[in-house]
Order: structure tokens, then sequence, then C-alpha cells
């Protein structure tokens, strides 16, 4: 079950469909985001309407003949829609591999999920939830409930991060510089949703996918996919890489450790995918995702670890490693906003080892091409020499992108 372009899963869900096949197993996509051919999925395909309820997508399922379903949708409103299917399918005997709804109600609302991981001992940013409905006069009067969270943001300091409780993809992400700017969000606003203001925390930006059940989890390796800061940046904006980083590496794993114990204490039946942000000196938890994350691909390409070909096997009661998969290379993902010249994509595969080359395609619109290639530690000297060889004869990657690659593969750092 799938509700964004099956390409973001290039190509670990055809290996995992074409690894199934040989064993005569059918798979099929239940899908409501982007077109899907035999390239993207070879098996059964069933477009549904973006609006479809968990009902109709369960029954659906159910009418093909599965013995067996999993959910791989984002973001995460889908993630509830795919979580409220797998009670009727697993009601009508067709397991479904998908954190159960009550888990997965409590991680895609971001003021429950700061709780739960303050709860388990994680660094959160300080913070406090803004409700709409208090703030819009709906249900109990609260005369002093404005002066309350100015004085909750007063003594968290300005700077503050506005976020909505429910929502994705850094979408609706707000900086409030002042006590003024936090005056207009408090302001009367019959559109205004509710809210979660924290403090703005600096530091690189991080994410790590979690998959497996209660008792078995497999934690990828880090993705590292930008800068944290006072401004809300485009979640691709900036080059998006996973590969050796000693000291956040190491302090890591203790983290790992905590996030394990947490999926395990909610059920988490499937992937979750973890934000964060690396200070220098500690993580500080941003998000637990009920889904398949949005750097899937590289975890899986820096590791060598199947994400869908895990999903599979739990679908089918086998057993799925544990423990931390361990990194085998780098991975990179750059995007090419004016798209790919002709004929550089070609070039750019000959030079080195192409994972995945797509058009990014949010909500109906397209952002350019994204790019994830690898390379093995040590090869980053001759890799930078091959793609600045590229660019000199096709201006591709960009500049700015082979600025940002020759600094990230820098050998003498």
């Amino acid at each position: 079950m799938r509700s964004a372009h099956i390409r973001r899963a290039d190509p670990y869900i055809q290996r995992a469909v074409r690894e199934l096949a040989a064993e005569g197993i059918e798979a099929g996509l239940f899908h409501t985001g982007g077109p899907a051919a035999d390239d993207d999925f070879p098996g059964h395909r069933e477009r549904l309407g973006r609006e479809v309820t968990p009902r109709e997508l369960a029954d659906a399922v159910a009418a093909w003949g599965a013995d067996a379903a999993v959910s791989i949708s984002l973001p995460c409103e889908n993630a509830v829609r795919d979580a409220a299917a797998k009670a009727f399918l697993d009601a009508a005997g067709i397991p479904t591999v998908m954190t159960p709804l009550a888990a997965t109600l409590l991680l895609v609302d971001k003021w429950e999920t700061k709780r739960l991981c303050a709860r388990a001992g994680l660094h959160v940013p300080d913070g406090f939830r803004v409700d709409s409905d208090l703030l819009g006069g709906r249900g109990l009067p609260v005369p002093g409930y404005r002066d309350a969270l100015r004085v909750q943001a007063g003594r968290i300091g300005y700077p503050l991060m506005s976020k909505p409780v429910w929502d994705s993809t850094s979408m609706g992400i707000r900086t409030l510089r002042s006590p003024a700017d936090l005056d207009t969000h408090l302001a009367p606003d019959p559109d205004r949703v509710s809210t979660v203001v924290e403090q703005v925390i600096e530091g690189d930006l991080c994410s790590v996918d979690i998959v497996g059940r209660p008792g078995s989890y497999r934690v990828l390796p880090l993705c590292w996919t930008g800068r944290a800061g006072a401004e809300p940046v485009f979640t691709f904006a900036d080059l998006r890489w996973c590969g050796p980083r000693q000291a956040a590496d190491a302090a890591f794993a203790e983290v790992a450790r905590t996030l394990v114990g947490l999926c395990g204490d909610l059920g988490v039946h499937g992937s979750v995918n973890v934000d964060m942000i690396w200070t220098g000196d500690r993580f500080v938890v941003l998000e637990v995702n009920p889904r398949i994350g949005g750097a899937t691909t590289l975890s899986c390409a820096a590791s060598g670890t199947n994400t869908f070909t895990s999903l599979a096997r739990m679908a089918r009661g086998l057993p799925v490693p544990g423990g931390t998969a361990p990194r085998t290379g780098w991975a990179i993902e750059f995007l090419a906003a004016d798209g790919t010249p002709p004929g550089a994509l070609a070039e750019l595969r000959r030079r080195v080892p192409v994972v995945t080359a797509h058009e990014l395609v949010i909500d109906g619109a397209s952002h350019g091409d994204i790019v994830v290639f690898r390379l093995a530690e040590g090869d980053e000297e001759p890799t930078v020499k091959a793609l600045a060889e590229l660019h000199e004869t096709s201006g591709f990657p960009a500049a700015g992108v082979m600025a940002k690659i020759g600094s990230l593969l820098d050998v003498r750092r």
C-alpha cells in the first residue's frame, strides 16, 4: 500500500518484488500517488483515488486475494490511513505489516511524540503545545491562555520554531523571532491549527530508519540531510548523504538502543523514521514518523540492506535480523533542480555507481531530478575527479552541488 510516487523507492522495491516472484509469490501495488509502470513495479498494480478510505483500501486489497499486506506509504497522514486499513485487514485474516493504529496516532502527533521521547530519556527541544480550540474560544473559556503561552515562550527564549501538531515533510514551519511574532501566531484565526512551539536547535539534521517487530529491530545507518537553524528549509535543498562520521556514529549507539526500546514499548511493526539534530555533542530527537522514511534509499544503498525485502519477509512471518546494519560505503543524494542535461545521466552512470535517478514529484509538483550514487570508502578522491570531469563537459552536476560533494569527500579533513 503506497501513497507517494513509487519511484522514491527505486531500485529496492523492484528488487524485493523480483525476489518474491522468484519464489512463486505475486506482489500487488495499491497506490494513490503518481503513475506506475512495469519498470516501477513489476507486478499487479491498482491505482486508487487519493481520498480512498481505510475500509475501501482494505476491501481493494482483500478483493485482489492478498494473503498479507505491507504499508510503504508516506507522509504521516497516509500512515494513519494504512494503520486503520490494517485493523480491517487483520480482522479479515490478512496480516498487515504496519504499526498498530493506537501507536501510529501517538507518533503522528508531534506533541505526543515529544512527550514519549522525553519519558524514554531522549533529548528533545524544550517547548509547549498551542491549542487552536482554546485560542479560538471553542470549548472551555480560558481567559489567561494566551498569557500562559507568553510566559512559556519567555522562559525558553527567542527565536522559537512553530510547527503544526499534525503535518510532515517540513510543511507549515514558522520562525517566531520576538514576542510580537508570537502574538501574531496567537491572534484569533478560524483557520489556525494546533501547533508545537519549541526552542530552535542548531546543528546537522539527520534521520535513521528502524525496521522490525517487537523483539527484533534493525537499525539502519544514519543519513545526514542538511543544516538545522532558525530558518526552515526545503527537505531536499541540501546534499543528503550516508557515510562515516566517527564522533556522531559513536554517540548514536546509545540513542539507537533507546529508540529500539521505545519502538518495542509502542509495538512498532514495520518501519519508523526518526528525525534528529546532531549538535556536536548530542542527538536531539524532533520526530518519530511511523512509516518509511524519505531517505530510505540512501540507508539501503550505504548498508546493502533492502528495507522492502525486510518488510516482505515480515509479511510472510519470516525472521528479520536485528541489531545495527553495518555501513558498507558512502551513499550521496543530490537534487538537480533544473533537470538533467541530455546524455549527462548516461555519462554519470559510466563514471560512478548510480543507484537511482528520477524526477522528484511532491504533491503533484516537480522539483527537478533526484540522483543517488554510491562509492566505497577509499574511493573519495577518484570519485570527485570523475564528477569534476563530467561537470567540465556538461555543467552537470551543478557547480554548487560539486562544491558540496567535494567538501564532503575531502579526504584531508
